[in-house]
């Protein structure tokens, strides 16, 4: 899948997030994107996922070679953001169940397989609302990486990881992810180290 940013921006109210982005993002590369905080990396990101809608510009979407409309755009995508919310009331089988109802895992990956991979198999049938912060965070990476999509948007992938956490995640980018186009939103370099081009949100302001 290609996305294609044309003059893009983004404002609220008066102020522009960002401003004049017009960039390809190309099917299996590896790209970051970094600022200062409160600088607009997330609205960024949102903006080139679908789900936050732009102020000006235009984004296209192609995949298998045909363009795709926006609206559909998320069937080929997936992400991790710590403003995302898991359902905890359910187990993390449950949920993983769940989420594989709308959004295949990859071939092969089941739920169970997914804990093993991310060392939370005894936590399996316990509400993930007695989780503790990084085990949740463990399965909001799952959930993304192993969607059988061909795009992964990480915002703070590693908040809440400790050192073991930030292994694991390397080790998932590199095991299951390393042909997806990957987006990076961090400012910690552990983070989006895999990364092939850093786009600076201070340059469209």
């Amino acid at each position: 899948m290609q996305i294609q940013l044309e003059q893009t921006g983004k404002k609220y109210n008066r102020e522009w997030i960002f401003r004049g982005l017009t960039h390809t993002f190309i099917a299996g590369k590896k790209y970051a994107i970094t600022g200062p905080n409160g600088s607009g990396k997330s609205t960024l990101l949102q903006t080139i996922a679908g789900s936050t809608a732009l102020s000006e510009g235009s984004i296209q979407y192609t995949h298998a070679g045909k363009e795709l409309a926006p609206e559909n755009a998320y069937t080929q995508l997936s992400i991790c953001a710590p403003y995302l919310t898991l359902i905890e009331e359910m187990t993390a089988l449950e949920f993983l169940a769940f989420h594989e109802s709308f959004k295949s895992f990859m071939p092969g990956i089941t739920p169970g397989i997914i804990l093993e991979t991310i060392g939370l198999t005894a936590a399996a049938n316990k509400q993930i609302r007695n989780y503790s912060s990084g085990m949740k965070q463990r399965i909001k990476l799952a959930q993304a990486i192993f969607s059988d999509v061909p795009v992964l948007f990480l915002d703070e992938p590693c908040t809440n990881l400790d050192e073991a956490g930030y292994a694991l995640y390397q080790s998932l980018i590199q095991n299951y992810a390393s042909s997806k186009l990957i987006i990076v939103s961090s400012n910690d370099k552990a983070e989006y180290s895999f990364c092939e081009e850093v786009i600076d949100i201070k340059k469209y302001k």
